[in-house]
């Protein structure tokens, strides 16, 4: 999309390279004049607007945004104090897109009424800082996991089995008492067994993987079971290329989130969405690693709920969190560390309408693994 003229009320003309470095700028991109009329978006700001560049240059920036947007605040600081002022995490909300948490940097353009507006977005990055986040969880998870097993799971079959031998010659009530030890056991034992997981850090084997195949098995496992009273809707990019990944680990971390979602809907009204898209330029960098990880594939698992609380929204991948009554708070983290091992990232957003997890991995390049 051609970008119209920026500096049309300064009477200035930018040369064709100029227009073409805004052209190319990844974030977007407003001038303001001294009226308040947007004169100016680069590609990147109608896209994040919602609109054209000819019906944003007819707006008002203070049509764009709510009353009290903290953009216009910063507008007027700027054009007060002709310095460039900058706020981080800010929620910005417009009426076709809705809320965004962005950062913002305004400046005064030199010599003119104009500022100019400049709006990252902080999805992306927030996830890839967060992921760090989970996979230091996960970690911490590993070694509580190599504790439990030797120092706990050992001494609970000592209790189980003098449990077992107390029953054999126990009265009625008391036999009751024994397996009520035998079965707390159980349960710990199994909750062990669960944390074990995390401890099994050996390379994983990957290879081609079609993400619909597992997709459509996951959903008829999903169907035919715990989902049987809520409906599946499929919006797939058919032109996906193959998953980098292990299929077994790929259906355990999707029949794990799709399980909650279904927990998560509605009882006589609940709705999944399983979806895919090829992402262009989302790349992860590792640590330890100056090379970055390209994670173009998304796919994303939504339901219709009520959503997941703000107040452990930030903490849903951490162990041992959960909203469920009687959940071990394992499955989220799990999930990240399983997806960490495939080198790529697993987030939560809130959605129109429920929540949304979102899963970016990598894909499978024949031509370097077949060398």
């Amino acid at each position: 999309m051609a970008l119209s003229n920026p500096f049309s009320s300064a009477k200035k003309k930018a040369s064709p390279d100029a227009l073409s470095i805004l052209n190319a700028i990844p974030d977007p991109i407003l001038v303001v004049d001294g009226e308040g009329y947007i004169c100016m978006a680069n590609p990147a700001g109608e896209e994040f607007f919602g609109s054209s560049a000819s019906i944003l240059a007819r707006t008002k920036i203070e049509k764009l945004v709510p009353f009290g947007s903290p953009l216009l605040s910063l507008i007027e600081q700027v054009r007060s104090s002709r310095d460039c002022v900058s706020e981080y995490g800010v929620e910005l909300s417009t009426p076709k897109t809705g809320m965004k948490s962005v950062n913002m940097q305004v400046s005064a353009l030199y010599d003119t009424p104009n500022v100019v507006v400049q709006i990252e977005e902080r999805t992306i990055a927030s996830k890839m800082d967060r992921q760090l986040t989970h996979r230091g969880a996960a970690r911490s998870v590993t070694a509580m996991a190599t504790m439990l097993a030797h120092e706990v799971k050992n001494p609970l079959s000592g209790i189980r089995g003098s449990a077992q031998l107390l029953e054999m010659n126990a009265s009625d009530a008391d036999r009751a008492l024994t397996r009520l030890i035998c079965d707390e056991t159980d349960r710990i034992c199994a909750l062990v067994d669960r944390m074990e997981a995390f401890s099994d850090d050996r390379p994983i084997e990957r290879d081609a993987v079609n993400i619909h195949e597992v997709l459509e098995h996951v959903r008829m496992v999903a169907a035919a079971g715990f989902g049987s009273q809520v409906t599946f809707k499929e919006k797939y990019d058919p032109s996906l290329p193959f998953v980098y990944g292990n299929r077994d680990q790929l259906v355990q971390v999707l029949l794990n989130l799709v399980k909650n979602a279904v927990e998560s809907a509605p009882e006589g009204n609940g709705e999944i969405t399983l979806s895919t898209a090829y992402r262009h330029g989302v790349r992860l960098a590792r640590p330890g690693n100056q090379a970055k990880v390209q994670l173009p594939l998304e796919v994303g698992i939504q339901d219709n709920g009520p959503g997941i609380p703000d107040d452990i929204l930030p903490h849903i991948f951490d162990p041992f969190v959960t909203t469920k009554a009687g959940g071990s708070g394992l499955g989220l983290a799990l999930v990240a560390k399983i997806i960490g091992d495939h080198g790529g990232i697993v987030e939560y957003e809130e959605a129109a309408a429920g929540g949304k997890f979102l899963i970016r991995l990598p894909i499978y390049n024949f031509s370097k693994m077949d060398t």
